[in-house]
């Protein structure tokens, strides 16, 4: 039985999602991800224009004229969203949690994804693997992703991302387009990272919320790490303690991109306040102008 206001927000989502996925994102989704794939159809004999760099050689040598391999666009791709519930998604100084903005996404593109007749799976994890979905088509799978991730009460409350990354090669033996979802605060993943990427089309979204980039002026205030348990004071009256905490949030957040962007991974930085669809806009139509040229 789904508690009321867990149904609400589904709806909410469902709403919201379709409405940006109707309106915006549709259209940026297909032409950033159809194209992208290509599988064999047949092997016909050359004709006059062909590219002469698709001519099958072995298939040329057996029957003394000249053939070509042709390919088709990939009918259909995989979504797979690697979603980080830790116990540091739980904070959010906004109005939402980081774990709610991670459901929100998923909901989006998962929309997006359904519409275009691709299939979409989720894996939720924190230290451990948590939840599991396989990839499927449909508006109520795509529903069910989204119940099942603000539903969820994870076990761990640590961050193992080279773990989800290596069971992902586990299980996902065709290539797959991964959605990698979380705040990234956990032990270095630079290797797994790098193994992932050259087997899949990895896209890594990091959800940040805003009083995690800045201090207010508001005294003594006692933080709490979430997934340790370590408690810090901090004078946020001294304007010192303030710049030192910016200036180690925006170093975490240049080292972040750094990585993502030595191992040519796309990487999508969003702060909880602000409008990821214009964030995922924005996204998609760069990468699409890369592709293009």
């Amino acid at each position: 039985m789904i508690p009321s206001e867990l149904h609400k927000k589904i709806r909410q989502i469902q709403i919201t999602a379709g409405k940006a996925v109707s309106d915006i994102l549709a259209g940026e989704y297909h032409s950033v991800f159809k194209g992208r794939g290509m599988e064999f159809d047949e092997v016909r004999p050359y004709q006059p224009g062909d590219d002469v760099r698709t001519i099958d050689w072995n298939v040329t040598a057996r029957t003394n004229e000249p053939h070509i391999k042709r390919y088709v666009e990939e009918r259909e791709l995989t979504i797979l969203f690697l979603v980080d519930l830790s116990a540091s998604g739980a904070f959010g100084s906004a109005g939402r949690l980081k774990n709610e903005v991670a459901a929100e996404l998923c909901g989006l593109l998962a929309f997006a994804a359904i519409r275009n007749n691709d299939k979409a799976g989720l894996i939720v994890f924190s230290d451990a693997i948590e939840l599991c979905i396989p990839p499927k088509k449909g508006t109520s799978h795509a529903l069910r992703l989204v119940r099942d991730i603000l539903h969820i009460r994870p076990q761990g409350r640590g961050t193992d991302i080279t773990g989800v990354l290596n069971h992902v090669a586990r299980v996902q033996k065709r290539r797959a387009v991964l959605f990698l979802i979380s705040d990234f605060r956990a032990p270095d993943f630079s290797r797994a990272l790098a193994a992932t990427a050259r087997r899949h089309d990895v896209i890594a979204i990091s959800i940040t919320d805003r009083a995690e980039l800045e201090l207010p002026k508001a005294g003594l205030l006692r933080l709490i790490d979430n997934e340790s348990g370590q408690v810090q004071i901090l004078d946020t009256s001294n304007k010192k303690v303030r710049r030192r905490y910016q200036a180690l949030a925006a170093k975490r957040r240049q080292e972040l991109a750094q990585l993502f962007k030595k191992q040519a991974i796309d990487h999508i930085p969003l702060v909880t306040d602000d409008d990821y669809v214009v964030d995922l806009v924005r996204f998609f139509r760069a990468r699409e102008r890369r592709r293009v040229h």
